[in-house]
């Protein structure tokens, strides 16, 4: 089996977008995760992320060997300039692709549940074309959103991310108690295991050492995935 970090770390690669749009950049998707913290390492090209925090708006540059940080609730959008790639590091596994991204779509289709779902759905036997174009439109409609909530808060500061974390929390908010057992499978378990480890260590038994394996994944088989934010090459799993 692929062991896991604690904390439930996955890691993907990431060819961001480079269609344009409406305001003349190329890019991907902005949304933010509800638990989850991302890192972000730069492996190639050029570009920027455009952030909305309690911090405020801010962009930061993004070349080869630059490294961020994200904690849940920072509104994260990706420019691609020149052939941006990256490495995407995950906590909570399993979480992100179980809904904990929420897109920055318009505040009316925040605020209904069906109509978010349907705007962030991509069809799962469409062909590549026809998931590509979903991808676009979904990518169009959340930067529309994004670009309306950074004018908000620029008039109404704070009190604007805090309505669109409301909105946000309430649409993932039927999904938590699954969340919740998939975390003790997963990243509980894991840390679990460390604590036993220190455990163990410290009672001079080093059992567990002679466990030790390594263990090789191969890329996940077909295209690149479409992400929110580019095309996601994955790694398979172990059984």
């Amino acid at each position: 089996m692929t062991p896991l970090f604690p904390g439930g770390t996955s890691i993907s690669d990431l060819a961001v977008y480079d269609w344009e749009c409406a305001d003349g950049v190329q890019g991907g998707t902005p949304h933010l995760h509800t638990v989850s913290t991302e890192a972000y390492v730069v492996t190639a090209g050029r570009g920027e992320v455009h952030t909305l925090s309690a911090a405020g708006f801010s962009r930061d540059r993004l070349e080869a060997g630059t490294v961020l940080w994200f904690s849940p609730g920072t509104i994260h959008r990706l420019v691609n300039e020149d052939g941006l790639r990256l490495l995407v590091i995950m906590q909570n596994a399993g979480l992100p692709e179980a809904g904990d991204a929420v897109l920055t779509f318009p505040a009316d289709v925040l605020r209904d549940r069906d109509a978010y779902l349907a705007a962030a759905t991509l069809p799962v036997l469409g062909s590549e074309d026809e998931r590509a174009a979903a991808a676009r439109a979904r990518r169009d409609l959340a930067v529309t959103g994004f670009r309306r909530l950074v004018e908000d808060a620029e008039e109404r500061g704070g009190r604007a991310l805090a309505d669109f974390h409301r909105l946000a929390a309430a649409i993932v908010r039927p999904r938590a108690a699954s969340w919740k057992e998939l975390w003790k499978e997963t990243v509980a378990a894991e840390t679990e295991r460390t604590r036993s480890q220190l455990d163990a260590i410290a009672g001079g038994d080093p059992t567990h050492l002679g466990q030790a394996a390594v263990v090789r994944t191969t890329s996940m088989p077909g295209p690149r995935a479409f992400g929110m934010c580019g095309r996601l090459r994955t790694w398979a799993p172990r059984p």
